[in-house]
C-alpha cells in the first residue's frame, strides 16, 4: 500500500520556508515506502479543495531552487479551520493514501497541527509540525527557521542606514521592525554595531511599556551629541496601559495590521523636539529577502524538514521539531533536534526575557547579542569611513 506525505504551509512565508520543504523532499527520496510527497497548493483550505501536487515528479535540479526561492512555492494561507473542517480531514487524507501530514508554520499553524493530530490519531495518520516564523515566538525551541534571515536582513539594513545618516548627520531616522508582540527581530538590529557609537542608538521592544517622554529625552540627548541618530522600534509598541501607541488599522483573527509606528515616532520628534526626522518601514522586504538569507537559517530549515519526516516515519505524531542549543566547552554554536509535544507550543508566544534588555528598556544586552550572533551567519562586513581616519583605536 502506498504511503504518501502531505506538506502544508501556514501563515506568512519566510526566506527559508521553502528550504524546509526541500528538506522533506530530500529525506523522502531515502525511503522506498514513500510514493508521493504532495504539496497543499494554497495552504490548509487546499485540503478540502483537494489541490494537491506531487512534488517528487520534479527533477532535483528544479527542486534545489527551493533553497533560494522566497515566499512559499506551494502557497500559504491564514484560513481559520472550524471543527467540521477537522472532522472532514481523515476521509480526504485516506482518499489520497496520505499517511504523514507535515504542517510548516508558526503559533497558529502549530495549534492547527495539534487539532489535526487529535482527529487523525486513531486513523493511522501521523501529524508532525515544522516550526516557521520570522517572529521567533514559538515556545521551547531555542529559535525558529525564518528568524535568522529576518534578523540578518534588519541588522544589515540598520548598518546601511547608519552609513547614510552619519554621512549627513542632520536628522533622526526611525526604522520600524515587524513583530506584534515579540521583539526578537527588532532586537537583532543590535548586530549592526561594529564599534562604539554605531547604530542602532535606541531599540524599543513591544514586551516593555513605551514611555514617550523618556523616548524624546533620549533622542534629544543623542542628537545633541551626534547630530545623526538611528532608532529601531517594533511595530507593536504599547504604552503603560498596554494599548498600542498607534491603533491597529485592521484586525482579522490573530492577524493584526498596525499603523505606521515609525511615522508616528518621527512626527513626535519633529513636533516636540523641532528636529528633522524620517521613518523607514522595510516590512515584507525583511521577510522575503534572499539576498540577505542566513546560510545557517537555510541549513537548519532543511534539517527541520528532514527531521519532521523522519519523526513521522518513526511513528511519532502530535510533535513539533525543535532546536535545543548545546552547552559547549569553547562556547561555539551547536544545536540538537528534539521532538516536542505540540500541545506544549500551541498558541504560546515566547517573548524577549528581561535579561536581554537594559534597565531603561531602550537597548538590548550583550547576552542577547551573544545568543543571536550565530543565527545570522557570516559577518555583515565593515564599511570604510575616512572621517574616522586618524582616530585612536579605542575611539573606533
Amino acid at each position: 500500500m502506498a504511503a504518501n506525505v502531505l506538506v502544508v504551509h501556514g501563515g506568512g512565508p519566510t526566506a527559508v520556508i521553502n528550504a524546509s520543504l526541500y528538506g522533506v523532499l530530500e529525506e523522502a527520496r531515502n525511503h522506498r515506502e514513500i510514493d508521493k510527497v504532495y504539496g497543499a497548493i494554497g495552504g490548509s483550505e487546499a485540503i478540502f479543495q483537494e489541490r494537491f501536487l506531487d512534488l517528487l515528479q520534479f527533477p532535483d535540479e528544479k527542486l534545489r531552487m527551493l533553497l533560494r526561492t522566497p515566499g512559499s512555492a506551494i502557497g500559504s494561507s491564514r484560513y481559520a479551520l472550524e471543527e467540521n473542517d477537522y472532522q472532514a480531514m481523515p476521509a480526504i487524507l485516506k482518499k489520497y493514501q496520505i499517511r504523514y501530514v507535515l504542517l510548516n508554520g508558526g503559533n497558529g499553524t502549530m495549534d492547527t497541527c495539534g487539532k489535526i493530530y487529535r482527529v487523525c490519531r486513531d486513523e493511522g495518520i501521523r501529524v508532525v509540525g515544522i516550526p516557521k516564523t520570522i517572529d521567533n515566538d514559538i515556545a521551547i525551541t531555542d529559535h525558529t527557521p525564518g528568524y535568522g534571515s529576518a534578523a540578518r536582513y534588519l541588522a544589515a539594513t540598520t548598518a546601511e542606514v547608519w552609513e547614510d545618516v552619519k554621512a549627513l548627520p542632520i536628522h533622526v531616522c526611525v526604522i520600524e521592525a515587524m513583530g506584534r508582540n515579540a521583539g526578537w527581530i527588532t532586537a537583532a538590529s543590535a548586530l549592526a554595531r561594529k564599534k562604539k557609537g554605531d547604530a542602532p542608538h535606541l531599540i524599543y521592544l513591544p514586551e516593555f511599556p513605551f514611555h514617550e517622554e523618556e523616548f524624546l529625552e533620549d533622542v534629544k540627548k543623542l542628537y545633541d551629541e551626534m547630530g545623526g541618530v538611528v532608532v529601531v522600534a517594533s511595530e507593536g509598541l504599547k504604552d503603560e496601559t498596554g494599548e498600542p501607541i498607534v491603533p491597529p488599522i485592521f484586525k482579522s483573527g490573530r492577524a493584526t495590521y498596525y499603523g505606521d509606528v515609525s511615522s508616528h515616532l518621527a512626527h513626535l520628534i519633529v513636533k516636540r523636539l523641532g528636529i528633522k526626522a524620517r521613518n523607514e518601514k522595510p516590512g515584507l522586504c525583511g521577510r522575503a529577502s534572499i539576498a540577505w538569507q542566513s546560510p545557517v537559517d537555510r541549513d537548519e530549515a532543511v534539517l527541520a524538514g528532514r527531521e519532521a519526516l523522519k519523526a513521522a516515519l518513526d511513528g511519532a505524531s502530535g510533535v513539533m521539531i525543535g532546536f535545543i542549543r548545546d552547552e559547549t566547552a569553547d562556547g561555539s554554536y551547536r544545536i540538537h533536534v528534539e521532538r516536542i509535544p505540540v500541545e506544549q507550543v500551541m498558541l504560546y508566544e515566547r517573548v524577549i526575557p528581561e535579561s536581554y534588555v537594559n534597565q531603561r528598556r531602550n537597548d538590548v544586552t550583550q547576552e542577547f547579542v551573544d545568543w543571536c550572533r550565530p543565527l545570522i551567519g557570516p559577518e555583515l562586513g565593515t564599511f570604510i569611513d575616512f572621517k574616522d581616519y586618524g582616530k585612536e583605536d579605542s575611539e573606533l
